[in-house]
């Protein structure tokens, strides 16, 4: 009977470590920037980990008042472009956790 208690401390201790490191990992994501471009390299969209943009960059010759449509729509494709990058990484990142660990509903 004690030695069930035993293993059962060794697995809260084991969850503890892993719950720290994915804190920590989910607080780096969250420093990083990632950069979304369109219309090779005309709009760029810098977003951080929590999703927030925090930077757009448009080229000049991207401005064109006859068009402002394209316009529109390049500064929504590098939005989702850095927004798609910062899901595969936080999928990249947090799945390492999750690997050989039957938990379903995590992420």
């Amino acid at each position: 009977m004690m030695r069930g208690m035993g293993n059962m401390q060794n697995m809260m201790k084991q969850m503890q470590k892993m719950q720290k490191k994915m804190q920590e990992a989910q607080e780096e994501l969250a420093e990083k920037t990632f950069e979304g471009t369109a219309g090779g390299g005309m709009v760029t969209v810098s977003i951080n980990g929590q999703k927030q943009v925090i930077d757009v960059k448009i080229n000049p010759e991207a401005v064109d008042p006859e068009d402002v449509e394209m316009l529109q729509d390049l500064v929504l494709a590098a939005t989702n472009d850095a927004l798609k990058k910062v899901d595969d990484t936080t999928n990249e990142t947090m799945g390492q956790f999750t690997k050989g660990m039957n938990l379903p509903g995590m992420f």
